[in-house]
Order: structure tokens, then C-alpha cells, then sequence
């Protein structure tokens, strides 16, 4: 009877560990909160989880759609946002390959000027 239960408790165990994946969505995109910064040159994002900053490839056509039309008076000044994409390896040239990874935004979830001190330092 006892090992029942311990084998019922392990199939449990994994069943929650495998079904939380951190900021997974349902569709398998994962959701990246940070900094983001816009401008010429800059299209960078540096993660709250982990501080890296990664190169921004915007295929949703929001994010700098929504930064720009946030009128800022300078270029480059951070915004917080939360975005659903994916990492994937920068190209060794051009634009972005200064960084290991580009962040490929997919669907904006959030985009404002106030900086959660608690999420970002």
C-alpha cells in the first residue's frame, strides 16, 4: 500500500513539474519581462530575470510602433515591457550581432514608461 502511494506521489510530482514551465504560454512562446530601449542605432532588451541584454527583432510590428508613439523627447530611454517571443542565437553580422542572442517579440503584452522597482533594478 505504501509504495502505491509513493509511486502515485512521484507521477503527481512530475505531472506539476512538467506542466509549469516558467512563463510558458499556451502556445509555447515564452513571456519575457525587462527593459526595452529604442533609437538609431539600439534596439536592445535587458531581462529583469536575468539581466542579459538581447538584441530586439520586432515581428509583431507593435513594439516599436507603441515606444514611438510614446513621444518621448530623446531617443533610447527605457521602457518596462512584457512580451511574448522567443530567444534565438544573432547573426554574426550586421545589426544585433554584437549581442549572443536576439529576443524575436511576437505579441506585446505590456509597454510603459513606469519601471517596477520590484521586477527591474
Amino acid at each position: 500500500m505504501q509504495c502505491r502511494f509513493v509511486k502515485l506521489m512521484i507521477v503527481m510530482l512530475a505531472v506539476v513539474f512538467c506542466s509549469c514551465k516558467r512563463n510558458a504560454t499556451s502556445n509555447g512562446r515564452e513571456v519575457f519581462k525587462g527593459l526595452y530601449s529604442f533609437g538609431p542605432e539600439i534596439k536592445s532588451f535587458k531581462n529583469c530575470d536575468d539581466t542579459h541584454e538581447y538584441w530586439v527583432a520586432d515581428s509583431s510590428a507593435q513594439l516599436e510602433l507603441q515606444y514611438s508613439q510614446m513621444n518621448f523627447e530623446k531617443p533610447y530611454e527605457p521602457v518596462y515591457v512584457e512580451v511574448e517571443g522567443e530567444k534565438i542565437p544573432s547573426g554574426n553580422d550586421g545589426q544585433g550581432s554584437e549581442y549572443d542572442s536576439t529576443l524575436v517579440v511576437r505579441k506585446v503584452l505590456k509597454i510603459t514608461k513606469e519601471i517596477p522597482q520590484d521586477l527591474c533594478n
